[in-house]
């Protein structure tokens, strides 16, 4: 059986270096230096283009707790992020360059990789002797993304993010949100924000005159969906727009008051437990602190722990809860893997993590036994069931606390509380990685 890695960027060299550790002959494919995406310049692999930090490094933030899994895991681009490693607080920041570097020779150095440079057009997905793993970061395009659409289908690739503000549910003040659907029908799905004519007209005031990101060449729209109208546009085009539009309040009742409210903001559960919140047709492109201060003037926001900010940039993504099993394998094409990025895993490292456990789902397939995921009150374990898991308006998700469950015990202090989450998911990590289905060599 061949192994082929399309893309050698984070996902496609933790992958190619952690199956040949085992022994297994991989090929790796990479369009540099022939061709360049419109943000790569360096013809070096795992080339980090947006920033050189790689976030937190404290056990008990969420960014902290994904490296310490993907060290149990084998992870083989952290040993090289440490020995570049640049003064930056308690975060993981690189010298990008030495970086990049450090990860090529690394790759050139590995007997059982063999590197191709130059343009990969198609996944041959119907060879049976070849499992192929697509790792081609959020700015694939032309020809390869036309047989990625394809092979998944037209509706299942996106080109463009557009995605609302996720909150933690813990940090809602539930003294000023009720549940309920519109006019009672259905279950009690959304948490609603009331607000009085005061409160909305404060709230439109400071969205309209806060400052916008700006948006780079490679970031301006392409294929956006509709309805992804950023909310600070649409506040610009009157004051009662937003009202017959997301934060329309028909059809709701605030039963502290008996009245409808003046303006209402909708807030939808982002997973299963009901661990984060995310904000109804909020879709913005203000700056992230501008999205902190405003958003939090909205009743029950005043103290909202945003895990996700709302954003609007280039973003090819996969609607991977459709599309890809636990292993990371397409489900119409299984001998195809997909990692990274391109999967919804949003990060440097979680992309270098979804490499990872794209690379343990071949090893699996290759081992004829089947993939047991790393469980679910684990950062790996918790984003591979986010995105492969049904929702009804999938978008991509970095590391944070939200996706993990609770605390058997509940505890007021954050901090108590995470690092709590984050002693269980290394615990339970360790027993993974020493469970026959999860050993690492």
């Amino acid at each position: 059986m061949q192994i082929r890695i399309i893309g050698a960027g984070l996902a496609g060299c933790e992958a190619a270096l952690y199956l040949a550790r085992r022994g297994y002959d991989v090929v790796l494919c990479e369009q540099k230096p022939h061709r360049f995406s419109p943000a790569h310049k360096n013809a070096d692999l795992a080339e980090l283009v947006c920033s050189n930090s790689l976030k937190a490094d404290r056990l008990d933030s969420a960014s902290g707790l994904l490296k310490a899994e993907m060290r149990l895991l084998g992870s083989s681009l952290l040993g090289v992020a440490e020995g570049c490693r640049v003064a930056a607080g308690g975060a993981l920041a690189v010298d990008r360059a030495a970086f990049a570097a450090g990860v090529t020779a690394l790759v050139k150095a590995q007997a059982h990789i063999r590197l191709i440079l130059g343009e990969v057009t198609a996944l041959d997905e119907a060879a049976p002797d070849t499992l192929v793993l697509t790792a081609t970061g959020p700015l694939t395009e032309g020809a390869l993304a036309a047989e990625i659409a394809r092979l998944t289908g037209e509706r299942s690739l996106a080109f463009y993010d557009a995605a609302a503000p996720i909150v933690t549910a813990d940090s809602i003040d539930r003294e000023k949100v009720f549940a309920a659907s519109r006019y009672g029908r259905g279950t009690a799905d959304y948490l609603n924000c009331p607000f009085d004519r005061a409160g909305y007209e404060a709230f439109h005031a400071a969205l309209i005159s806060a400052e916008r990101a700006p948006l780079h060449g490679f970031d301006e729209p392409q294929n956006v969906y509709e309805g992804c109208m950023p909310i600070e546009v649409m506040a610009r085009r009157g004051a009662d727009t937003m009202r017959y539009g997301p934060l329309r309040p028909v059809g709701l009742t605030d039963p502290r008051t008996g009245h409808r409210p003046w303006a209402n903001v909708q807030l939808r559960a982002e997973n299963t437990a009901c661990t984060m919140y995310n904000l109804v047709g909020f879709q913005t492109n203000l700056k992230f602190g501008e999205q902190k201060r405003v958003f939090r003037m909205i009743p029950g926001l005043e103290r909202a722990e945003f895990v996700r900010w709302g954003v609007m940039h280039r973003n090819t993504f996969l609607n991977s809860p459709a599309l890809l099993d636990a292993d990371l394998s397409l489900r119409k094409a299984p001998n195809v893997f997909f990692a990274g990025q391109i999967t919804g895993f949003e990060g440097y490292m979680e992309s270098a993590a979804c490499g990872l456990l794209a690379a343990r789902g071949m090893e699996a397939r290759l081992a004829g036994r089947a993939f047991v995921p790393p469980p679910a009150d684990t950062m790996c374990g918790a984003l591979l069931r986010y995105i492969t898991s049904p929702a009804r308006d999938f978008q991509p998700m970095g590391a944070n606390m939200g996706l993990l469950p609770s605390p058997e015990q509940r505890m007021r202090d954050k901090r108590l509380r995470y690092a709590a989450v984050a002693q269980r998911a290394m615990e339970s990590m360790e027993r993974y990685v020493k469970s026959p289905n999860g050993a690492t060599a």
